[in-house]
């Protein structure tokens, strides 16, 4: 067999790929190091320097320096965008059943009234609505329900000033300036003309350097007590963490021990992240956010856990941080940058998803509604069960049932209510992790059904053998009306704060130079 030889012509080809190769590196290198002494020009040059300052408020003065960012942080005020709907992007026939984490308020107690028994006892049975963007941070926490109606300027708040914490830029500073203990103390209306900027640059930021950086003791000191120091951080894992500040399970400790840190913004992260290991935190010192008004139970209310779902994710498995799916890189002149309108990655999926996946939208979007359709199922049958759980527990005291008796009943319904909240309150949970979730949901499901039972044998032993009756509760209206609410009163007493006592904070704050005049500050019932 004769051997192929070496001819000239192929040095030459070879020769015009290498010069090619070579040109195109140049290229690369080029465009890259433009790109970076841009951005180094941006930073060496800056108009509004922050020197020396360890926060800084509002967020419109970075907007000299960072326009960009500032300009598309602005974004986050627009309601427009719908998740589930999207459905119907491919297959006009769907019909979802609620939406997943769009940027519209939606009345989520309206859509699932259930909800509304769950938390009787407590203020998410008042009123709750789904999360807007961060431009709306103050505002929501304003308007809600929950927060109450301060009849004064710095009292008649429901609710400890430790609910401000993820709400604004404004926190960390008036965490310097009074002290974080100090703070958590106070009254939610006491920091009403202090706490006005919505969430923003200098909550993740540095305003000096603009590096990332931990603003809130609670992080920081979670991992302490794991051994970790969080602020050695690599910047990927910061892309996330600078997240993990708020979009965390937490509660506020109240320790006898130290009273000087009543309500202190605690993680409960001590024994590891599942939902068994917090369950079992708060197991060890008896905790409970409030004993359910119908049952008796004392009830874990969770808040967020969305970063620790996420961990439990094939994303979060893979090193995917919170940014790299929620503020995706724009590239605009010779610079690239994140994208601070932060939303759903299904808004603009060729930034986001498609960047790594090389399936179609199409494709993609129905393996994501799939997964979510499947765990809003077992959520809302786990929320029809509890709810059936609370009302059989109600019927069993009132017909005589002793402490005794009810005592399992009431340990496996906040078992099974841990569970349902922890899924469903965890923003993003049946995208980030829905096999984790289905786990969570179906072991939920089944200490709910065990909760039924024993409350029938309860029943029973009391020679009660009839079925329980079951009120009227397919609307919120009527469900707020059985657990013995009135929502009217409430709305009345909101509307009054709104008019007379919010335009004073905003008055004061704009007069001690806290919030500027361009300040997104509206707010309407």
């Amino acid at each position: 067999m004769s051997e192929k030889k070496f001819q000239p012509w192929h040095g030459w080809i070879l020769f015009g790929v290498s010069l090619g190769a070579v040109v195109i590196l140049g290229m690369v290198t080029a465009l890259l190091l433009e790109r970076r002494a841009e951005v180094a020009s941006i930073f060496n040059n800056r108009k509004a320097p922050m020197v020396g300052e360890a926060v800084h408020s509002p967020n419109e003065d970075f907007r000299t320096d960072f326009p960009r960012e500032y300009e598309t942080w602005r974004a986050t005020e627009q309601t427009d965008f719908e998740s589930a709907p999207l459905d119907q992007k491919f297959d006009k026939n769907a019909k979802p059943k609620m939406c997943y984490n769009g940027s519209e308020a939606v009345d989520v107690l309206a859509g699932r009234p259930n909800m509304v028994i769950l938390w009787a006892g407590y203020a998410f049975s008042w009123d709750y609505t789904t999360p807007r963007g961060h431009m709306h941070t103050i505002e929501d926490m304003t308007r809600s329900l929950r927060t109450g109606a301060p009849d004064t300027e710095t009292t008649g708040s429901n609710q400890p000033g430790t609910c401000w914490t993820c709400k604004s830029p404004d926190v960390p500073r008036i965490m310097a300036e009074k002290g974080v203990a100090e703070y958590y103390k106070a009254n939610w209306a006491m920091w009403g003309n202090e706490i006005v900027n919505p969430l923003g640059c200098s909550d993740c930021h540095d305003p000096e350097t603009m590096d990332l950086r931990i603003s809130r003791p609670a992080l920081i000191e979670a991992y302490a007590r794991q051994g970790i120091d969080i602020t050695k951080a690599s910047h990927q894992e910061m892309r996330s963490l600078v997240c993990a500040q708020c979009h965390v399970e937490y509660y506020f400790k109240d320790d006898p021990a130290t009273p000087e840190k009543d309500q202190y913004l605690t993680f409960p992260w001590d024994k590891g992240f599942s939902v068994e290991d917090m369950e079992a935190y708060y197991d060890a010192t008896g905790y409970f956010d409030y004993k359910h008004a119908l049952s008796r139970a004392p009830i874990l209310k969770a808040q967020h856990p969305g970063f620790e779902t996420a961990k439990m994710g094939i994303h979060g498995q893979r090193g995917v941080s919170c940014a790299d799916c929620h503020m995706p890189y724009k590239a605009e002149g010779g610079v690239k940058f994140s994208d601070h309108h932060i939303q759903s990655p299904l808004a603009k999926m060729d930034r986001t998803c498609l960047v790594c996946h090389r399936e179609s939208e199409e494709t993609l979007l129905a393996n994501v509604f799939e997964r979510q359709h499947k765990c809003e199922e077992l959520a809302v049958r786990l929320e029809d069960e509890l709810a059936r759980a609370h009302i059989e527990a109600k019927y069993a005291w009132d017909k005589g049932a002793t402490e005794a008796q009810m005592a399992n009943a009431l340990q496996l319904i906040r078992k099974a209510q841990w569970r349902w909240d922890f899924a469903v309150a965890a923003h993003g949970a049946f995208f980030h992790a829905p096999q984790e979730v289905t786990r969570i949901l179906g072991r939920g499901l089944d200490y709910a059904l065990q909760a039924r039972m024993e409350v029938q044998k309860t029943l029973a032993k009391n020679g009660h053998l009839e079925a329980v009756p079951m009120p009227d509760i397919s609307t919120k209206e009527k469900a707020q009306k059985y657990i013995g609410l009135d929502i009217p009163a409430k709305e009345a007493a909101k509307k009054k704060f709104l008019e007379t006592i919010r335009p004073k904070w905003i008055e004061s704050a704009r007069a001690n130079g806290v919030i500027r005049e361009d300040a997104y500050v509206t707010c309407q019932l």
